[in-house]
């Protein structure tokens, strides 16, 4: 339908925005309707007819009806009791509209101006969205809403801006979905399908993400729908019509089978929203909204946009999950699968499919170029592009990408035999080798453990693997036998023997223990998953036998802290890493990450030798000390040893804007054949060189394509500078020491309180918890702390946000258990001397204890942690503090010796006041920023200082240098032009560093500061 011309909606919407005394519900409703049908939205092609007082039953009428939407106007809702009455008008009409259609039914209510949209909610009706209208707010603002409730639209293109905006978690169509999708799961999260698929789901994600996983239902719903949608997405990509559709055969994937398209659509851990009351009628209203786009004009990895505006950032970050961008995978598989036809190529952690999917369209372009016949094309791809992740979300958004790649036209082509997707839900590091997954030569999956999970197993000899075709059907047909028999029964299986030609003895009486087992998970109500998950877990193994390891990997491996991986997992990564000289020191432990050492392994398991590789990874891989046992490419292990000749690197960290939070980089190599004894001579590894290839530009966008980016990339050669290597270190580096952590913040930080008329007496204060937006978790919700403490462990703390250029600004103030330059902790004989301190200290630490969550410090040890507090006491009377991160370096010097520093500082004491001048300026010297900026450890910045300008030949102070002491006589000079200066400290500390290095800039010592510093610097 074509659109109203905009003057006419613009009238509409004025008229309807003007709460007038005198409109009638009538005229609004008028006035609704035709913005409706003038609106352009699809109505006429979807058959919709916007229908006024529609009878409902029992004397009721809707105000207007269109499809699935019931529109109830009111004359202005700004009154609460107004407002009220409407809601429960509204939520009758929609719950006997949604038994009589056997759908989803939503509620729509408006004054015109305000516009709110509802959803059942169980038997309560729930706002799920708002749209407010204005004055100059444009009609198609309004519609686009409108569209999102009704889902009238057809032909969308899907492009990342279309999936964000109308399915992302801001749209109203994912809002109205969750809000469905919630209310059933509470109704019917404890039957014991539901429970067993939660709980898998559970465990796979813990042994992936680590502590980062965040165990929660509200995860596992949208990782439901996300899922669910995924699919439906897949039979849309084939052109099936899903609207008129079983939501069981939907879910289940029943017409993939039949079309014998295999691996894409299974009965997975989210399928438990087909085994529940009201689970169709969600799945067909997802159906009808995922149908409005044209599936078959894809030519991104969309389903990455879908989870990534679906799954908050916080979620993302927490989890270490940064899906790579489709045109740098492009131009990874591009430089890096040379002769496609002959490569097999493996992504060993695919996420949603992005290298896949570039991986698969290169392989096409191959075969079609060579002019090889579609059937042998389609036959011969699934052995030559492959992925595996161990996130059960990604692997379904990745097996659809694979149908996306390869296009309806080709998959409904006459000419296409049976297809496997091989897109794996599998743990591709096997931790240990997967010593619970193999037991003398068998495949072991538990299935109770405890009485609950895994216990009982099912077992299968490693030979069955060697085919893994055979082996997914003899997995299925066991699953599908134990669920298709009568409740009880135990029926044969020979005829599944003769089926499939399995006449070892040993090997029936193993498949026939197997099926009994399934048929008692099925009696108990805990099948529908096992088939999927043993064929999962078994592939990785099918591919690390040297007979099926491939000539090409690329991906973005998993960046997983080292801090955030469970306490098993950092057991099993510190001895793996040890292991394979890739460990460098608990002193760096914080900094490491998975991705050097899941490189290690799965070139170890999955590459060929001479294969090659090509990973996306942090880019402190190219330069810091703690990888340089990874830059080595040499990695012994007890089983393999693996050789790496390494090729070069692409240096990334100047491309604007960020595409992930950290720096990054791609590294490019090829294994070696690891040779021993006289045959090794000659054979010797390749580290990665210094010299890479330096990318620097602004990205236009993050899901285009390499053809449009590389116009405004920028490559030239660079050299790397090794941290800690071939440098004169400063002799300041062990005279520098981190601050206290002092956090969290709510037990520590106080403000001081009135005490009343009466006072409290010599020596004692009254304080509160002092509060700050950077709180984060559990901690932001916890209430005030407040108490009387006496008053000399009330302690001046300066904070990141204290320390401007030669300037110090207020401290903060905090209750520490300092006496006479010692640490009391709860259970020091010495705290009960102060019954105020002890009352708030002990209450402190039954807090920290009650929601420290994985973190098993005591609350003194948090404070002590790396002797962050003790180091400073007793206070010493000159000491230079600089922040540890900021894209510029901020010093200033201290003289009160109360003072604690916080751990966001760097301290370090000086045996004068000139000494003191003489470090503040060259640390504040802009020229020091420049220089130590390529050594800083990179986040979205080069802003993480740390240690790094004591990397530089800083030297001691001499006061018989002249250079030394005019450098300190510049900084005096500028510390008393900074002091007063006016400063507005209202203003965030960031301004106000700002304001500081502008006038600094101007002062008439500036540039023979930046000189002096420049030749002392080499």
């Amino acid at each position: 339908m074509t659109t109203a011309p905009q003057t006419n909606l613009e009238k509409v919407l004025a008229r309807l925005i003007n709460r007038k005394p005198m409109r009638s519900e009538a005229t609004l409703q008028a006035d609704v309707r035709q913005l409706l049908l003038d609106g352009g939205l699809n109505l006429e092609e979807n058959h919709l007819s916007v229908d006024l007082e529609t009878q409902v039953g029992d004397g009721r009428r809707i105000d207007i009806e269109i499809g699935f939407t019931a529109i109830e106007t009111k004359k202005d809702l700004r009154s609460a009791a107004v407002l009220k009455e409407a809601v429960k008008q509204l939520g009758g009409y929609v719950r006997t509209r949604t038994e009589q259609v056997g759908q989803r039914y939503v509620g729509i209510l408006t004054d015109g101006a305000d516009w709110r949209a509802y959803s059942l909610s169980g038997n309560d009706l729930v706002q799920v969205s708002r749209f407010e209208a204005k004055q100059k707010t444009p009609p198609a603002d309004l519609l686009r809403w409108l569209e999102g409730v009704l889902a009238t639209a057809e032909g969308i293109r899907p492009t990342p801006d279309a999936i964000e905006s109308r399915l992302g978690a801001e749209s109203v169509s994912h809002k109205l979905d969750r809000a469905t999708l919630t209310a059933l799961y509470e109704e019917h999260k404890d039957l014991p399908t539901v429970k067993l698929k939660r709980e898998l789901w559970a465990r796979l994600l813990k042994s992936a993400l680590g502590t980062q996983f965040e165990d929660s239902d509200e995860l596992f719903i949208e990782h439901t729908l996300l899922v669910n949608s995924a699919g439906i997405i897949a039979h849309l990509v084939l052109g099936i019509d899903v609207q008129d559709m079983q939501p069981s055969t939907l879910v289940l994937g029943q017409r993939f089978e039949q079309a014998h398209i295999f691996g894409v659509v299974e009965s997975d851990f989210f399928g438990w929203i087909i085994e529940v009351p009201d689970g169709d009628a969600f799945v067909r209203t997802a159906a009808r909204r995922l149908a409005r786009f044209d599936w078959a004009k894809v030519e991104h990895d969309v389903l990455k946009v879908l989870y990534e505006s679906v799954i908050s950032p916080e979620t993302r970050k927490k989890q270490g999950e940064y899906y790579t961008p489709d045109w740098l995978a492009e131009k990874v598989v591009e430089d890096t699968v040379t002769d496609p036809l002959n490569q097999r190529v493996l992504d060993p952690s695919c996420g949603s499919g992005t290298f896949l999917f570039h991986a698969v369209r290169r392989y096409l372009q191959a075969a079609e170029a060579e002019g090889r016949p579609l059937r042998d094309t389609l036959i011969a791809i699934t052995d030559h592009v492959a992925g595996i992740d161990l996130h059960p979300v990604a692997v379904a958004l990745a097996r659809v990408t694979y149908l996306l790649a390869i296009g309806r036209e080709r998959l409904v082509s006459e000419e296409r035999r049976e297809i496997r997707v091989p897109v794996y839900l599998g743990d591709s590091i096997q931790w240990q080798q997967r010593a619970d997954l193999l037991d003398h030569g068998h495949l072991v999956i538990r299935t109770e453990e405890g009485g609950q999970l895994f216990e009982n197993e099912l077992r299968f000899s490693e030979h069955l693997l060697a085919d893994a075709g055979r082996f997914d059907t003899i997995v299925n047909e066991l699953a599908d036998r134990a669920t298709k028999r009568p409740p009880g029964s135990k029926p044969s299986l020979t005829s599944l023997f003769n089926k499939l030609a399995i006449s070892s003895k040993e090997d029936q009486q193993e498949l026939t223990e197997n099926f009994r087992l399934l048929c008692q998970l099925v009696d108990d109500g805990r099948n529908h998953i096992w088939s999927y998950y043993v064929r999962n877990l078994a592939r990785p193994m099918w591919l690390s036998r040297e007979e099926n390891r491939v000539d090409v990997m690329v991906g973005n491996p998993p960046w997983l802290s080292y801090r955030h991986m469970s306490e098993e997992m950092q057991e099993l990564f510190k001895d793996m890493s040890q292991a394979r000289k890739l460990w460098r020191g608990d002193e760096v432990a914080t900094h490491q990450d998975l991705s050097g050492l899941f490189i290690a392994r799965t070139v170890q398991q999955y590459l060929a030798v001479d294969g090659t590789f090509a990973f996306v990874v942090p880019n402190s891989v190219l330069d810091r000390p703690y990888w340089a046992g990874f830059r080595s490419g040499h990695y012994p292990d007890a089983n393999e040893t693996v050789k790496i000749a390494f090729s070069g690197s692409w240096d990334l960290r100047r491309l604007r804007p960020h595409f992930f939070p950290r720096g990054s980089a791609v590294i490019f190599g090829r294994r070696m054949q690891a040779l021993i004894g006289e045959a090794a001579k000659g054979n010797t590894p390749v580290p990665l060189p210094k010299e890479t290839d330096r990318w620097t530009g602004k990205i236009p966008g993050r899901n285009t394509d390499w053809a449009h980016v590389q116009k405004w990339i920028k490559r030239e050669q660079n050299v790397l500078k090794y941290v800690g290597e071939d440098l004169i270190v400063s002799p300041y580096r062990t005279r520098f020491w981190q601050g206290a952590t002092i956090v969290p913040r709510v037990l520590f930080f106080v403000e001081q309180q009135d005490a009343g008329p009466l006072g409290l007496g010599g020596g004692r204060v009254s304080v509160r918890s002092e509060r700050s937006t950077l709180e984060k978790g559990i901690w932001k919700s916890l209430p005030d702390q407040e108490g009387v403490v006496e008053k000399e462990f009330i302690r001046p703390v300066l904070l990141g946000e204290s320390v401007l250029p030669f300037r110090l600004l207020a401290p903060r103030k905090a209750v520490l258990p300092i006496e006479k330059g010692k640490l009391l902790h709860g259970e020091h004989p010495n705290l009960d001397r102060y019954p105020d301190l002890a009352n708030w200290w002990r209450q402190a630490e039954q807090l920290w204890m009650e929601n420290r969550s994985s973190n098993r410090l005591t609350l003194i040890e948090r404070l002590e942690f790396h002797r962050g507090m003790s180091a400073q006491l007793p206070g010493t009377p000159l000491r230079v503090v600089y922040g540890k991160s900021g894209m510029h370096v901020s010093a200033a010097l201290v003289d009160d010796p109360n003072a604690i520093i916080d751990h966001v500082l760097y301290w370090g004491t000086v045996a004068s006041r000139e000494e003191g001048m003489y470090l503040c300026t060259i640390l504040n010297a802009p020229a020091l920023t420049e220089v130590v900026r390529p050594l800083m450890s990179y986040g979205k910045d080069e802003r993480h200082i740390d240690k790094a300008v004591w990397q530089l030949p800083i030297p001691e102070f001499d006061p018989l240098n002249a250079a030394h002491v005019r450098l300190a006589e510049l900084g005096a000079a500028q510390e008393a032009e900074i002091a007063e200066l006016v400063l507005d400290e209202s203003k965030g500390f960031v301004k106000l560093r700002q304001v500081v290095r502008a006038v600094l800039a101007d002062s008439p010592h500036a540039e023979e500061i930046d000189e002096l510093v420049r030749l002392l610097l080499e």
